[in-house]
């Protein structure tokens, strides 16, 4: 029979004993044998209330995901006729959206013969890169996939600001 690690309901530890031996231990407190690390050799059980035991983990893993920050990619359409000024409005959403922390995918949008230049949708993204500068990463480098061309972008700073 293998054997496991027992820590009691105080944190001391009892040391290495059969499964049998600690269950004994912990009914005689009128507590509960509940494996901590099974992965470890050997498997680590504590002597605990099993009720609390559950909560304090639920209370751990809610208290993680609140530090936790979701990053969103956002999507910037453009035409490779875009106007100037369309493409200023454009550009400060990107900017926006980076200064958040979100990723986001500009993308330039081909219809009819516009398929015969993609140099032209290659060179608003380049432009959009050196514009925004230093503050961003280029994530993927231009790339057409049937009639919309796509990069991924990234802010240099990856701190969220408030929204």
């Amino acid at each position: 029979m293998r054997e496991i690690r027992v820590i009691d309901d105080t944190g001391e530890q009892l040391g290495v004993m059969p499964p049998q031996q600690a269950l004994v231990i912990a009914r005689e407190k009128g507590l509960d044998l509940v494996e901590v690390s099974p992965t470890a050799v050997p498997p680590v059980c504590r002597i605990t209330d099993y009720g609390r035991y559950q909560y304090l983990e639920h209370k751990r893993s809610r208290e993680a995901k609140k530090h936790q920050t979701k990053i969103e990619v956002k999507e910037i359409k453009f035409r490779p006729k875009v106007d100037e000024h369309d493409y200023r409005f454009k550009k400060k959403h990107v900017e926006r959206f980076l200064a958040h922390g979100d990723k986001v995918k500009a993308t330039i949008f081909f219809r009819g013969r516009e398929m015969a230049h993609p140099e032209i949708g290659r060179q608003i993204l380049e432009r959009l890169v050196e514009e925004l500068g230093e503050t961003v990463v280029q994530e993927t480098m231009p790339r057409m996939e049937g009639n919309q061309m796509h990069t991924i972008l990234s802010s240099r700073t990856a701190g969220r600001k408030g929204r």
